[in-house]
């Protein structure tokens, strides 16, 4: 059937009969080897989509183990859950359920769905409804549940993931050839704009040049009137003008009303939208002007934002120009200004950038989809050829075919024997089916976002003939074809899609520094060293504020606190509903007491730490830590006090305690709710996350995360707006009715409830259910504007492509930018912790402060040796580092000593960072150090020269660091050690073996001089040349060893007159 190329022959043609005769449980049709070749083998010319497929390939031969594990994990999971609900799920309400655990295979299906997390609640229901409802021993039944859910969704399958994400390099790889290619044309492409770091975004672009050509053929570049409407559109107050209009017209699309369209409202907005369209006219009018229109280069029309700009700006003039004509062509139009906030991008830099990255993916992800796209239609044939016309079923079960279905039939409400009612016959198909190829992959798409997925399985399981009725449990065997298509597009091409969109947009996220010299996790630590600040720690004078300060910053205070903590939580946790008036007078009492503990924490900090704010101490609320426990404190106080006025303005028979989320129902609506106040009961929680080191960098992390996404945000809300007043013109008529899916809680008839009904859809609830609910021959609004007869006429099929585009770009594209730059920051998670990142930063941020409370960011340099010994490696030493090997490290280091013998807070930072990731350590140390200046100038260029020669002194200052009096400080050490062995070995000879002990150490020292200051000149005088410098012979002007009256410490002097 197939070779390289797919075509058919006449030999081919008489086998095809043969292939119909054989069935393999109805899932051999079309699956030969020949014939899956020939829908994944790519044309040879296709090199890219060729690496890619060799790619997936190879990810399939390494999840084989991994399948082999999820197999082993499903039938350990349907085992015990036969042991434990074999035969359980049967109650009063006489519904039949469908996942159960009766059999082996129905089993394996139920453990399946539960790892798919598709109505797994649903079930775990059940089996605690089995075992006697939430009383004991059922709840002890959601451990099964939660177990199996948490280990196989979050843990198993995201396995997946990692393999798909790994391998990804593999597709990414060209052979030399193309590799040139490649850099030819990005080196042809320097021109185009490339999408940068969001840290970067924030900075001023310069304004775009006047091209030297004229406008309209009248206006010259150095007419008065275009350089003025230049100088008007690149001013600041211009562009925050046009910002201004577009987002009160946004709003102004948000606030119409759909279902009437001649109310007031509508009227009034109507204006609005004149004056609007009329000032985004004379924006584009005045760039015209400026910058021409179309016929040479730099032109308005040659940019793509601008043409934007004119196609919006455009239809909303024809739109007012057409109102008398046809009905269709005016809400087409009307629904073409929700187009309008896309213009924010052109002006919006860091957005537009972000717009740029998005479509840079959406490019590098074609491949992937081209793949998807053919496994789905593969999957797609054979459903069809096993499912087709066989999801037909009749209203009334007992009938198997349309001609049996006619009439009417009678049928219990609610399961009553005493209500019943008169309904007709209908023959009816599923909404999902596999009539045909678009329809199945359709129904298949569905089944890959896992929404209502098991329904259409227990329908394909029903399934018997064509035009055939549902024959119950018929062929459970069918049920393999689902099974292998959400392993092979659900949890594998899916994860694959959504790893590929995470490395393009981190891959562009590095384009910015491709030439650089620093790896991310390099450039991240560089700029924490050079933007770091000391911390303040206030430590008071008085003695008795000082016990008070001990006390509170004790670790044993620290301890003492979470243990409270702990206790109240689990005091929280043992309310409940229908609790005794005893229990519910203690659970008072011990808030009482517990708010009384918090409250004495608090005064106690206060005490130490001073209320008030200066400029040498922030104070108490300096710390926001200590903002929040002061609110909860306060909130816990109001608590009690309003708990125990409730309680006495009761009458004397009404109960004594209302259970915080039980109010009852008399109780006066316009009295003070003591339930807000309730809440910072559990707000106390929030406090441990300010305890533990781990804790307390993960939540820097989560924040960091937060810092890197405002125009990730603002797309998705570009988008949800977008897509909300789409919804809003199209589908704003459809009438709410109960039971229904577009109902009074989830309709487009007003903003806030599109965009609530948007969510929904973004997270995938019952996506399909909206969408079906949203297409044509629904009811329409009582109160919209239709004829008469027309009742049934609202929805259309462009609800299709609506919901799946947007189900796509948030679900698949949009909403993993989020995942994308929280897995940016949370890297150091998955690799080595004895590489240093910027997470190990904080910790130096943190004992610097015991050493330089008042942060003037200066120690003195005998201290640097004790501070990093406190710190942990990878940044520090350690506790247990050797005070020798720790000098001899700092030697290493050698950061810059101020002359008062301090160093400095960035400059000691720097020096640890630069050599824990050996940041231009090696060769020439001048060289180096003019290299990796550079390179800060480059990258990070708002820093100032004043820092950059403090952490990197420039080439010619002759100044005295840190490592050049710790290698004086060892070899001075060296020297007595010498000078000791020379001392025990001499002293027992005669006295012409022993030389002159002064002649011994001026020698060893001119050694020791030489090498701690001069060692580049002197050992080359004695290595270079092969000679012996006399000590004698040298004259010690150059610099001089002075011991001090401390024989473990040194000081280097030095003159200037080198």
């Amino acid at each position: 059937l197939c070779s390289n190329h797919c075509y058919m022959t006449p030999q081919h043609v008489k086998q095809l009969p043969r292939w119909w005769k054989v069935k393999v449980m109805d899932l051999g049709l079309l699956l030969s080897s020949k014939f899956l070749y020939c829908l994944l083998s790519p044309p040879r010319y296709w090199t890219s989509l060729s690496n890619l497929v060799a790619s997936l390939l190879n990810s399939v031969r390494s999840i084989a183990s991994l399948l082999l594990l999820l197999f082993l994990f499903i039938i350990i999971f349907s085992l015990l859950g036969m042991q434990l609900f074999g035969g359980k799920f049967i109650f009063d309400d006489m519904q039949v359920r469908r996942s159960t655990f009766d059999n082996f295979p129905q089993a394996l299906l139920s453990v399946f769905q539960i790892l798919t997390g598709e109505d797994w609640n649903s079930v775990m229901n059940n089996g605690i409804m089995a075992y006697g409802g939430t009383s004991f021993p059922g709840v002890l039944v959601c451990i099964y549940f939660i177990i199996l859910f948490v280990c196989g969704n979050y843990i198993l399958l995201n396995v997946f993931l990692a393999i798909a994400v790994d391998n990804l390099a593999d597709a990414e790889s060209l052979t030399s050839a193309q590799k040139e290619a490649a850099e030819e044309k990005l080196r042809r492409k320097l021109e185009s704009p490339r999408p940068r770091p969001l840290a970067e975004l924030q900075l001023k672009e310069k304004a775009v040049p006047m091209p030297n050509a004229s406008a309209f053929f009248i206006f010259s570049p150095t007419n008065k009137i275009r350089v003025l409407c230049h100088r008007a559109i690149n001013a600041t107050t211009f562009t925050n003008f046009i910002l201004l209009f577009i987002l009160l017209s946004s709003i102004s699309l948000a606030a119409e009303d759909p279902i009437r369209h001649d109310s007031f409202r509508n009227q009034v907005l109507y204006y609005f939208d004149i004056v609007f369209t009329t000032i985004f006219t004379l924006e584009i009018v005045l760039k015209m002007t400026t910058y021409g229109a179309f016929l040479h280069k730099g032109s308005f029309c040659r940019n793509y934002f601008n043409i934007l700009d004119l196609l919006v700006v455009g239809v909303s003039l024809i739109s007012f120009g057409m109102q008398s004509s046809a009905i269709s062509v005016v809400k087409i139009l009307r629904v073409l200004r929700v187009l309008r906030p896309l213009r924010a991008i052109n002006r919006a830099k860091g957005l537009k950038h972000v717009v740029q990255c998005v479509f840079v993916a959406i490019k590098t992800i074609g491949n992937i989809v081209i793949v998807t796209t053919l496994l789905q239609f593969m999957f797609a044939c054979i459903g069809v050829q096993l499912f087709k016309g066989k999801f037909y079923s009749c209203t009334d079960l007992t009938k198997m075919t349309e001609e049996e279905c006619k009439g009417s039939y009678i049928v219990f409400k609610e399961g009553d024997a005493n209500h019943l009612q008169i309904q007709e016959r209908r023959w009816l198909n599923s909404d999902f089916n596999f009539d045909n190829v678009l329809s199945a992959m359709m129904a298949l798409f569905t089944v890959s976002t896992f929404e209502g997925w098991p329904q259409l399985l227990y329908k394909a399981i029903d399934s018997h003939n064509e035009d055939m009725g549902p024959i119950y449990n018929y062929r459970v065997g069918i049920s393999i074809f689902f099974i292998i298509y959400i392993i092979l597009i659900a949890f594998f091409m899916m994860n694959i899609f959504v790893g590929f969109v995470i490395v393009t947009f981190q891959e562009q996220g590095e384009t910015e520094y491709k030439n650089c010299e620093l790896d991310k996790n390099q450039r991240q630590c560089v700029q924490y060293a050079l933007k770091a600040r000391p911390l303040m720690r206030y430590i008071p004078k008085n003695p008795y504020q000082y016990k008070v300060w001990y006390l509170v910053t004790s670790s044993y205070f620290e301890y003492l606190m979470f243990a409270l903590i702990f206790l109240n939580t689990i005091c929280l946790a043992m309310q409940h509903y229908g609790q005794s008036d005893d229990f519910s007078y203690l659970s008072d009492q011990l808030n009482v007491v517990f708010t009384g503990l918090f409250t004495l924490e608090m005064v106690l900090k206060l005490c130490a730490f001073k209320a008030k704010v200066s400029l040498r101490h922030t104070g108490y609320f300096g710390d926001p830590w200590n903002v929040f426990d002061f609110l909860i404190v306060i909130g816990s106080i109001v608590d009690v006090i309003l708990s125990e006025v409730d309680v006495t303005l009761l009458p004397p028979t009404s109960p004594t305690y209302y259970p915080p989320t039980y109010p009852p129902e008399s109780e006066d609506s316009s009295r003070i709710s003591i339930n807000f106040f309730r809440l910072f009961r559990v707000m106390r929680l929030v406090k441990l996350l300010s305890r533990g080191e781990g804790v307390r960098t993960l939540l820097w992390t989560f924040i960091k995360s937060f810092q890197a996404l405002p125009y990730v945000a603002l797309l998705i809300v570009m988008l949800f707006f977008i897509y909300a007043v789409i919804g809003m013109q199209v589908f704003g008529k459809i009438a709410n009715v109960d039971g229904a899916q577009i109902n009074r809680n989830n309709n487009f008839q007003t903003f806030p409830q599109a965009v609530l009904l948007l969510f929904r859809c973004a997270t995938g609830e019952a996506w399909q259910e909206i969408m079906l609910a949203c297409q044509p021959g629904k009811l329409c609004d009582p109160e919209s504007d239709f004829e008469p007869g027309e009742e049934y006429t609202c929805g259309t099929n462009f609800s299709i492509f609506y919901f799946i585009s947007f189900y796509m770009l948030c679900a698949f594209l949009i909403i993993n930018l989020f995942v994308a730059v929280i897995m940016d920051n949370f890297d150091y998670l998955t690799r080595d912790w004895s590489i240093l990142g910027p997470h190990h930063l904080d910790e130096f941020k943190r004992i610097w402060a015991e050493y330089d409370p008042e942060a003037k960011g200066r120690i003195k340099h005998l201290d640097v040796v004790t501070l990093l010994r406190r710190i942990q490696p990878p940044l520090g030493f350690g506790k247990f580092c050797p005070h020798r090997v720790a000098c001899k490290r700092l030697v290493a280091m050698n950061m810059p000593m101020n002359s008062d013998g301090t160093v400095t807070f960035n400059a000691t930072l720097f020096a640890l960072v630069r050599t824990a990731l050996k940041i231009k350590t090696e060769g020439n140390f001048e060289k180096s150090n003019e290299e990796l200046r550079a390179i800060i100038k480059k990258i990070w260029k708002r820093t100032s020269m004043k820092l950059l020669d403090q952490v990197i002194p420039p080439i010619g200052d002759d100044e005295v660091t840190v490592g050049k009096f710790y290698a004086t400080f060892l070899i001075q050490d060296h020297f007595r050690k010498f000078k000791k062995r020379q001392e025990e070995y001499y002293g027992i000879l005669p006295s012409k073996k022993n030389p002159n002990q002064n002649e011994i150490e001026l020698q060893v020292r001119s050694v020791c001089v030489c090498v701690g200051w001069v060692c580049v000149c002197i050992y080359e005088g004695m290595c270079g040349d092969e000679q012996r410098v006399s000590s004698r012979e040298r004259k010690p002007r150059d610099c001089e060893l002075v011991n001090s009256t401390n024989s473990s410490k040194s000081e280097l002097k030095v003159k200037k007159d080198r």
